[in-house]
């Protein structure tokens, strides 16, 4: 089955850190950009990071809320890309999504990430 899992969420303290996994299954994640999107309670889903296929050198980009803060990764051996959170503020708190970014997936469920004291 072709999908990706989101999973590493939790609560946190402000200034904490995370580690978000999404392991694909069914394809090869080296193939393609992935981003990590996030849905705050009331809000519109964003993006928050991306890399490019291995292809294409694995360039990442992120939004400029996070950037300096979280960083993307991927493993090709595991299937898997990693978003890395530190100095989480309680602005960061919603689900957190990967996906495919130029043929995306239906979405998963998700990752939760709650960011308070």
């Amino acid at each position: 089955q072709v999908q990706l899992v989101e999973s590493g969420g939790g609560l946190v303290q402000p200034g904490g850190s995370l580690r978000l996994s999404c392991a694909a299954s069914g394809f090869t994640l080296a193939s393609y950009a992935i981003a990590w999107f996030r849905q705050a309670p009331g809000k519109e889903r964003e993006g928050v990071s991306c890399i490019s296929s291995s292809g294409n050198d694995g360039i990442t980009d992120n939004a400029d809320s996070v950037k300096g803060r979280f960083t993307i990764s991927r493993d090709n051996a595991k299937n898997t890309v990693y978003l890395q959170m530190n100095s989480l503020k309680p602005e960061d708190t919603g689900v957190y999504y990967c996906n495919r970014a130029n043929s995306p997936l239906p979405w998963g469920q998700g990752t939760q990430v709650t960011v308070s004291s």
